[in-house]
């Protein structure tokens, strides 16, 4: 092998151009692939149809307390063979005789009362529209988190890119000081071998990176629904919210988590539907009137030509007088409905202080995490510094100073982690908190 080759030739080899490519991306920022998601993402756009839905049947007439007003128009013609036989004998005999009667007008009915179920109705839409927003506002959160979640991720990717490129560089460096000793007889073609077998599984690990951190960046184009071949880069670093209070994240959980809040609408809408069955109880009062016109022609009778037009009005009234108890059951079905809804607010209650406490205390470990690997990385980096002059000078064995650069490598992957799980951790608080911001 050739080793005089420049570094950054075997490199590009072995990238396949990715690093140089990489370079020359657009810089995707978080808010923004957060900001492209919330325009394209397909489980947003389907809550925010449905949202629209429930706020469309927010209406007076759709919960009935509207008038109904009809425009009707009926014309009955018919052609028939007559014959009639009178009272005092005398018989009449029609052929095709003609009939024709013509009706038309407009009529109105106006439930005037129903037991006040109506207005629990119209309560009941006003609440499912809560409902609907509360449900987009879950879709939201989830997203807005599976994106930062994926965004960071390609971060600390990246970060182990850089970490486990710098190690490349000091791998060929040992080759070439191997090389150097061996062609002036100072090293075995052993030293040689072993360096060179280093340098592969470096360039390996490298590989491998580069086709996750592909594969990472076509999942985030995914979940932001746009071309999955959309080239880009992300940023450097990411920064870890570390003022975050376990008491502060449970009081904005009771009021704002979308789960949460879900529920409490739920048990309102099942209260509310109790107010409708309840109403079946009460006699129900529904007002009619209208106008009409009647026209009507018969070729053969005492009247051969009529109409007539005018008001007419009336009212209707009904009771429930029996109904083989099944006003009982369903107001019995009603009150289950709302303690099973108190149930599951308690239960979701419970399960969310938990998982926050779990989370939070996942948290305080990783941001701990985060000072002692970042102590760790600065003693790896002292450390290999020293090691690489005394492997430069002969004074140490390769084993050590291979040593030394794992510690190193290991060191700084391990720092990027930490801070890749107290992120994580932090999304998971706000997100169940319901306060994911950017």
């Amino acid at each position: 092998m050739n080793y005089s080759i420049p570094r950054m030739i075997r490199l590009f080899i072995f990238l396949v151009g990715f690093v140089s490519f990489a370079q020359a991306q657009e810089l995707l920022t978080v808010e923004e692939a957060v900001r492209i998601a919330l325009e394209n993402n397909y489980e947003i756009r389907l809550a925010k149809n449905e949202l629209q839905i429930d706020v469309e049947g927010v209406s007076l007439g759709y919960a009935g307390i509207l008038p109904n007003v009809q425009a009707q128009a009926t014309d009955n013609n018919n052609i028939q063979d007559i014959y009639q036989v009178r009272s005092d004998g005398t018989v009449r005999e029609l052929d095709n005789g003609k009939n024709n009667n013509l009706n038309y007008g407009v009529n109105l009915d106006w439930t005037l009362f129903d037991g006040f179920g109506m207005f629990a109705r119209y309560d009941q839409l006003k609440e499912l529209k809560n409902l609907g927003e509360a449900e987009l506002q879950q879709a939201v959160l989830g997203r807005v988190a599976d994106v930062m979640t994926t965004y960071f991720q390609l971060v600390q990717q990246k970060q182990e890119l850089a970490a486990l490129d710098s190690t490349l560089v000091i791998s060929e460096q040992r080759v070439e000081f191997a090389q150097n000793r061996f062609t002036i007889g100072k090293a075995s073609k052993l030293e040689v071998l072993n360096a060179q077998v280093d340098l592969n599984t470096d360039q390996t690990l490298l590989l491998r990176q580069v086709e996750e951190y592909s594969n990472t960046k076509t999942r985030l184009n995914e979940i932001i629904a746009r071309d999955i071949e959309t080239k880009f880069t992300v940023e450097d670093a990411m920064l870890v919210d570390q003022s975050l209070e376990l008491e502060s994240l449970e009081d904005k959980a009771k009021d704002q988590n979308p789960e949460l809040q879900a529920q409490l609408i739920n048990k309102r809408i099942a209260e509310l539907q109790f107010k409708r069955v309840r109403a079946n109880r009460y006699p129900v009062l529904v007002g009619t009137t209208g106008y009409n016109f009647n026209e009507s022609e018969s070729s053969l009778g005492f009247t051969t030509t009529s109409s007539s037009q005018g008001f007419n009005y009336g009212f209707t009234a009904s009771v429930n007088i029996f109904d083989g108890f099944t006003q009982n059951r369903d107001e019995k079905i009603a009150k289950l409905q709302i303690e099973n809804s108190a149930v599951i607010i308690e239960q979701q209650l419970q399960t969310l202080q938990s998982q926050l406490a779990t989370a939070f205390q996942t948290y305080l470990t990783n941001v701990r995490l985060i000072e002692l690997e970042q102590r760790n990385e600065a003693i790896a980096k002292e450390n290999l510094d020293i090691t690489l002059e005394k492997f430069k000078i002969g004074t140490i064995p390769t084993i050590e100073f291979r040593t030394a650069q794992l510690n190193y490598i290991n060191a700084k992957v391990r720092y990027s982690e930490a801070t890749y799980q107290a992120k994580l951790s932090e999304i998971t608080l706000k997100q169940l908190a319901g306060s994911l911001t950017l």
